[in-house]
C-alpha cells in the first residue's frame, strides 16, 4: 500500500510539471498570430529565438537526466528498500527542479525582449490560445 502511494505521488508530480506536448514544441515568437497580435519586431523574434536556441541543449541534458532518475526510481521501487526509494526521490525531484528552473530562466529572458505592453498583450492572447486548445500554429502554414 505504501508502495502504490508514493508512486502515486511521484506520478501526480510528474503530471503537474509537464506541459502538453502540443505546448512544448510551440514557438510562438515565429507564430503570425502572435507577431501580429504582439506588434513583435523582427529584431525581437530574433532575439528570442537566440535565447531559446542558446538554452534547447541544456534543457535536454536536464531532461535526459530527470528522464534517467525518474527510469532508476521505476527500477527501484519494486526491489529496493523505503530508504533508498526516498533517497532516489530526492533525486528525481533534484533534476525536476533543474530543469524547471532553467526553463524558467529561459522563459523570463525572452519575457524581458517583450515591451510592458506586449506582455499584457501576451498573456491575453496565450489565455484565448489555451482556450480554443491547440496552439495556433499558422507559422508553418
Amino acid at each position: 500500500m505504501r508502495w502504490a502511494a508514493l508512486v502515486a505521488i511521484v506520478a501526480a508530480g510528474v503530471w503537474l510539471s509537464t506541459t502538453p506536448a502540443s505546448a512544448q514544441g510551440f514557438k510562438w515568437w515565429q507564430s503570425d498570430t502572435f507577431r501580429h497580435g504582439l506588434g513583435l519586431t523582427q529584431d525581437q523574434s530574433a532575439r528570442i529565438e537566440d535565447i531559446f536556441q542558446q538554452s534547447l541543449s541544456g534543457l535536454r541534458k536536464q531532461k535526459s537526466a530527470l528522464d534517467k532518475a525518474e527510469a532508476d526510481f521505476n527500477q527501484m521501487v519494486e526491489a529496493s528498500d523505503d530508504a533508498q526509494v526516498m533517497a532516489q526521490v530526492g533525486v528525481v525531484e533534484a533534476a525536476r527542479s533543474e530543469l524547471n528552473k532553467s526553463r524558467t530562466m529561459m522563459l523570463l529572458r525572452m519575457r524581458r525582449v517583450l515591451t510592458p505592453d506586449q506582455r499584457v498583450k501576451f498573456v491575453t492572447l496565450q489565455q484565448q490560445t489555451r482556450d480554443r486548445g491547440r496552439p495556433g500554429d499558422d507559422h508553418k502554414r
